[in-house]
């Protein structure tokens, strides 16, 4: 019974969000329902676990590694319905990447639900299916959510460098997704839920069926979700370009009415020129100059939460062919579609060459060649993002007897293959728009005609760029064979395959006094192909899609590892236990080469109620497919320009000032009242501002591995005095060099001007005479370095009050010390501090309540968030308008208040074997800060908060 306690203590040390009765249920039973049905082969493997992070089989699940461990029941008992928004919740994950709030983000990993441990990258955070690699997208991100979570029986989080043992990308820390194995029966749930305002509908429906006897087991799993999208325009700190406090900032000068410059108003003076609705678009009288209350409000178009639908089937089996050995196998299917919606496209026509409202159109008011600006409100830019998974994995596990000692083994082979189709609509035909505002001319049917009476151009239709949103007349963008010759549907499609063969051996073998040594060796082969291939059109640069060039690529590597685990004193005064695990892996990569990476952690116990653990681990993360031979791709990026006078960080700082102004770098000087420049070359009043120009970024074939070294100290403490009582605390330094990173358009500012390096100045352009950055060409590079340092603390007590009922109080917070990272090598680089910026937050903190009585159960849980700082945009709202920072100088910030969310669920068990739940997640409607600096999100709002009141509903029943 003791030694059930503590299993428990451990295994809620970590725990994050504990939403049910039976929170610490025993360890030992739950690993007990993995193993097949009962027979000796049984008997023998129910006496050892393997935690994630090891591949020794132990007794005791308490590591020198610190571990996670959330189980089926608290999945269970919560309202979050996919894998990555039950982990999301974890104090220790960081910034959700590419969050359903990016609207403006594209490419293949759009729609993926990924974890980003430590808020190291989501790249940097390896994800496992029972111990194998779920497989990954060329850009090496490993989606989450097609793992059906009626599948699942509990998720291990290792929250150390576990390169060692699984080989790349485990820097942050490993996620072990472990299904449900030996189910016997059928289950069935629904879940249904929305936000306060009637919108961002959720629903989810599965059921799970299995059978198990003495031969084997069987379980199949289905699940189906579906949540609907939700609007920016029906949030308040959405539905403006620079939120609720300044509504008519950020408004786009490319609106949906159409304009030109040209001789327009009183007096005919040059304007930009737009049409007072109602009026005849073909007398230049009838325009009248631009005015800013006639800007187009972009988020009214966009969507603040996307739309997502997938489907799932998960089926595993084992089949014991003898008493010794068992056939394992498991399959998986997954297919998902999410939808966007941003803004029809702000088309300029002075940005692509040859392409002007010709003077010989029906529609031009002046006879002469116009550049028009016309936003396609008509037809929003939507994008669907299909993405099927196939996974298979099947081999062999045994054990046999050596030397009165029992060794297992396992051998087998795991395939992915990934198949992505993106259509995209509401991007223009290039080659259709020269000829909708070419010639056209009026025909003897009453009709517009592209081309001339002589030579009319069949299979044209004409458009007129000037006739406002919402008017009827020829040329309309309203009208559906126009919307269907401009806006046709563009594909992008993508492949990639995973092939991993594996051989893994574990037992020990005599020891010292203490103990028996645990040793666990293997070997493993792996494959990774990948290609991804954007639309021709947008190749080709022929539509105002995003351009876009192939990425395509492989690479395999052969790897071999060796794990240690010996015990040095037992039972001693100040040793009730002391160990070490040792574990060193070999990789070789046919692209770069050969790395090997150690670790060794340390076990101690003084006394029975403490235990304190700590490690060293060396890691490394290997080039992706898209890092290595990733096409070229653009955006039209948001940023500050340290250049700007008003904004940037010349306002304050003499040294950046006079490198903007004497063209520091080889770039042309600004002028010293420079103002940065929107869309439309309109000066910028919100910031990050978006650029008016696309830059272009790329992969490149030449970088080498990330290395890592990652320490680790902690301890627990389950005092036999207090029972159901403990407390935990471990320390954590990653430190991550040869950092393959993406540039980004700020960094690169910001090293030239607040930096000095002038190295960094040559990947963009201004324009001599307006200052504006007109062009930018940046990629990925090995450079500088990364560290990260903090603690996670936990509190966790369980107790009755027989009169009242089970109490459960859990208290789980991560406290970071410092996110630092540093742009390049060179001595004179100065370290850029993250922490507390851009949604990097410096305390996330959990605390919850179970009580159960009977049949009826509640949880409260209340999510912490610290306070963030961003860059001022506003002066009446710099609450440190006097702030100086090594990197940028003099820069006036703005310091948010600490967001607190809380949740509830209450439960009831019904006589017939069924759960009924009722919750709401953010019970009080709480909203996070306004961040103008949009971290992770296309709008000024912290992509990780909640959005609003979500209420739901949920049914199971077992059978």
């Amino acid at each position: 019974m003791q030694y059930r306690k503590k299993v428990d203590n451990k295994l809620t040390v970590a725990v994050r969000l504990a939403l049910s009765v039976g929170t610490f249920a025993a360890m030992a039973p739950a690993l007990a329902q993995n193993a097949p049905a009962a027979s000796q082969n049984d008997a023998k493997k129910l006496e050892t676990v393997t935690v994630t992070g090891s591949r020794i089989p132990r007794v005791d699940v308490e590591t020198a590694q610190p571990v996670v461990t959330i189980d089926r029941k608290q999945i269970e008992n919560q309202g979050f319905t996919s894998v990555a928004d039950i982990l999301q919740n974890l104090t220790e994950v960081g910034t959700p990447p590419i969050s359903r709030a990016n609207a403006l983000s594209s490419g293949e990993d759009v729609g993926g639900y990924y974890v980003d441990l430590r808020n190291l990258g989501a790249n940097r955070t390896l994800i496992l299916v029972n111990g194998k690699r779920l497989g990954v997208n060329t850009t090496g991100l490993q989606d989450l959510g097609q793992i059906p979570v009626s599948a699942i029986d509990r998720i291990e989080v290792l929250k150390d460098g576990g390169s060692s043992i699984y080989g790349s990308d485990a820097i942050a820390g490993v996620v072990n997704v472990i299904t449900r194995s030996n189910f016997t029966g059928a289950e069935a749930n629904a879940y249904v839920g929305q936000y306060d305002q009637a919108d961002g509908k959720k629903q989810s429906y599965d059921f799970t069926l299995g059978t198990a006897n003495d031969r084997g087991s069987i379980m199949l799993s289905a699940q189906y979700q579906k949540e609907d999208p939700v609007f920016a325009k029906d949030r308040d700190f959405s539905a403006y370009p620079a939120g609720p406090y300044h509504p008519l900032d950020g408004w786009s000068a490319v609106n949906q009415n159409g304009s030109f410059t040209g001789p327009c108003g009183p007096g005919g003076k040059s304007a930009t020129c737009t049409l007072t609705h109602g009026t005849d678009p073909r007398n230049i009288a009838n325009y009248h100059p631009l005015t800013a209350s006639e800007y187009a409000n972009a988020n009214q178009e966009m969507t603040i939460q996307t739309g997502t639908e997938r489907t799932s089937l998960f089926v595993a089996g084992k089949y014991n062919l003898l008493e010794n050995i068992a056939f394992k196998t498991d399959f998986l299917y997954n297919k998902r579609s999410t939808d966007q919606q941003i803004a029809g496209y702000p088309f300029q026509s002075a940005n692509y060459t040859g392409i002007a409202l010709s003077g010989q159109s029906y529609f031009n008011p002046l006879g002469k060649d116009l550049a028009f600006r016309r936003r396609g409100w008509e037809v929003p830019r939507t994008t669907d993002s299909q993405l099927e998974t196939y996974r298979w994995t099947a081999g062999f596990e045994g054990f046999f007897d050596l030397g009165g000692r029992t060794w297992n083994w396992d051998v087998g082979a795991m395939t992915n293959r990934n198949n992505a189709l993106k259509t995209g609509h509401g991007d223009f035909n290039l080659i259709n728009v020269a000829q909708a505002v070419g010639p056209s001319f009026l025909g003897a049917d009453g009709q517009v005609h592209c081309g001339t009476a002589a030579k009319p151009i069949v299979g044209c239709t004409p458009w007129n760029p000037l006739l406002p949103y919402g008017q009827a007349g020829a040329g309309s963008l309203g009208d559906p064979t126009l919307q269907k010759f401009l806006f046709p549907e563009f594909h992008d499609t993508g492949k990639t395959t995973t092939i991993d063969y594996t051989a893994n051996i574990a037992g020990t073998v005599p020891g010292l006094p203490a103990g028996e040594i645990g040793i666990a060796a293997g070997v493993e082969h792996r494959q990774e192909d990948g290609r991804f291939v954007p639309d021709a059109f947008n190749q080709a640069g022929l539509s105002t899609g995003l351009a876009a060039t192939t990425t395509s690529g492989r690479y395999s590597v052969n790897e071999a590892y060796l794990e240690f685990d010996v015990p040095l004193l037992k039972d001693m005064t100040m040793a009730r236990e002391l160990s070490i695990d040792a574990a060193t892996r070999y990789s070789d990569y046919s692209n770069f080469g050969n790395t090997t990476n150690s670790k060794a952690s340390i076990k101690w116990k003084p006394i029975d109620d403490l235990l304190v653990r700590g490690s060293w681990a060396q890691g490394f993360r290997a080039p992706t497919i898209s890092d290595l031979y990733g096409g070229s791709s653009g955006s039209f990026e948001s940023y500050t320009d340290p250049c700007d006078a008003t904004h940037g960080a010349s306002k304050g700082n003499p040294a950046v000032a006079a490198r903007c102004t004497s063209g520091f770098g080889g770039q042309p000087a600004v002028a010293a009242n420079y103002v940065q420049l929107g869309q439309a070359l309109v000066p910028c009043k919100t910031f990050p501002c978006q650029t008016n120009y696309q830059f272009i970024t790329g992969a490149n074939p030449k970088l080498t591995p990330e290395t890592a070294t990652t320490r680790t100290l902690g301890m627990i403490y389950s005092p036999h005095y207090l029972e159901g009582f403990d407390v935990s605390l471990d320390w954590y330094k990653i430190d991550i060099k040869n950092v393959i990173s993406t540039d980004s358009v700020q960094n690169i500012l910001d090293d030239c001007y607040s930096g000095g390096i002038a190295s960094r100045c040559t990947s963009f352009q201004r324009d001599p005479a307006l200052g504006v950055i007109t062009s930018m060409n940046y990629g990925l590079t090995n450079k500088g370095w990364q560290k990260t340092a903090g603690y996670d603390f936990g509190v966790n007590y369980r107790f009755t009050i027989d009169a009242i009922g089970q109490f459960a109080t859990r208290w789980n917070t991560t406290y970071v010390d410092y996110l630092n990272v540093k742009a390049d090598d060179n001595p004179s680089t100065v370290v850029q501090p993250f922490t507390g910026y851009g949604g990097n937050f410096r305390t996330r903190s959990n605390l919850s309540l179970d009580f159960t009585r009977g049949l009826f159960g509640m949880t409260w849980t209340m999510r912490y968030y610290s306070g963030m700082t961003e860059r001022c945009s506003y002066t009446t709202e710099c609450n440190d308008p006097n702030h100086v920072d090594p990197f940028n100088g003099a820069q006036a910030q703005r310091h948010t208040g600490a967001t607190t969310f809380n949740d509830v669920q209450f439960r009831w068990t019904m006589p017939w074997k069924g759960v009924i739940s009722v919750g709401a997640n953010n019970v009080f409607d709480k909203q996070g800060p306004i961040m103008y600096t949009k971290p992770n999100s296309s709008f000024v709002y912290y992509g990780g908060f909640d959005i609003g009141r979500f209420y739901y509903l949920k049914y199971s029943q077992r059978f």
